[in-house]
């Protein structure tokens, strides 16, 4: 904030967050704002905003934002997609780890016997990767560092696609996928068409005591399917990052499964990334408000989580 403070009129306004009709008011003629996650940018919304030309997002993902909307009135969409995707693999590796260990989840919750399970290592498992979005290409290069045999699926890439050896992953066919692989990690990008994309057809091929993780929208995974899986053995245990209403809801065939853990959305949830992030949004914003008339115009950023002081950015700050 106090290096764009330096470049335009800024005002931190978090209270308009969740109150989109002072929002309408307050930034009728504001050029650029950057928005949280909470907050849904539509049509509509922007009809209230005649003079922005640009919407930040700190977050990954686009659902919160009407892009055909965007384009039609010359906003630009800044977000930090890529900001995210070291602290997204190395959650989902240490979702691995805790699956593949679970007795210290257990001994850290101050059970005096925390499992007769005995645990395992992850070198010399196999992993299943599905879906080679960026951060599954991070995730590879560490699990094939710590020794663990890689195969991968991803339907819009084939399997002769010089990609796989670059990332020294096998690739396989789906059925393959997730009948060899000890542990599934699922970070494909969602789309409608792959809805229930994890469903009974694909898990009935489940090695037996199949671990899964996974960064994807929940909408990717069937619920009785899954449900299921976890209850008859084939899958042991799951770990998903974030899930839309209902996932676990009380008519839900999830809802109560031990063996099932969400999580809030925390695999981008960390200060390097969000730094990353803020950087990247701060320098676009600046590009696409400068080379508008008018820039002095104030912009209002309603929310935003500043990076702890002390923290070394030489690869993100401005020069």
């Amino acid at each position: 904030m106090a290096w764009l403070e330096t470049r335009h009129s800024v005002e931190y306004r978090p209270e308009l967050a969740d109150d989109l009709v002072a929002l309408r008011k307050a930034a009728y003629k504001t050029r650029a704002i950057v928005f949280p996650q909470q907050t849904v940018v539509t049509r509509e919304l922007l009809d209230f905003l005649p003079m922005l030309k640009a919407v930040g997002r700190l977050q990954a993902g686009t659902d919160n934002t009407s892009l055909e909307a965007c384009n039609e009135r010359g906003v630009t969409v800044v977000q930090a997609s890529s900001a995210h995707v070291r602290s997204n693999a190395e959650y989902l590796l240490s979702s691995l780890l805790l699956l593949y260990r679970r007795g210290v989840v257990s001994a850290l919750m101050g059970r005096r016997h925390p499992t007769t399970q005995v645990g395992r290592e992850l070198h010399g498992s196999t992993v299943g990767i599905l879906g080679l979005a960026p951060t599954a290409r991070i995730l590879a290069g560490m699990l094939t560092g710590l020794g663990v045999r890689v195969i991968g699926y991803d339907p819009a890439v084939h399997h002769t696609a010089p990609i796989w050896d670059l990332l020294k992953v096998q690739p396989v066919s789906l059925p393959d996928l997730v009948g060899q692989a000890d542990a599934v990690s699922v970070q494909m990008p969602y789309a409608a068409r792959f809805r229930g994309f994890v469903n009974d057809k694909l898990l009935a091929s489940c090695k037996h005591g199949q671990l899964w993780v996974g960064i994807s929208r929940s909408e990717l995974f069937d619920q009785r399917a899954l449900a299921a899986a976890l209850c008859d053995g084939r899958m042991e245990a799951c770990i998903l990052d974030g899930a839309e209403a209902g996932f676990q809801g009380e008519t839900s065939p999830l809802k109560g499964l031990k063996n099932l853990f969400v999580t809030p959305r925390l695999s981008s949830h960390t200060r390097e990334a969000r730094l990353r992030a803020s950087w990247f949004v701060a320098h676009r914003i600046h590009e696409a408000i400068s080379l508008q008339p008018d820039s002095e115009s104030p912009f209002i950023k309603p929310i935003y989580v500043p990076a702890p002081a002390g923290l070394e950015c030489q690869d993100v700050a401005p020069r």
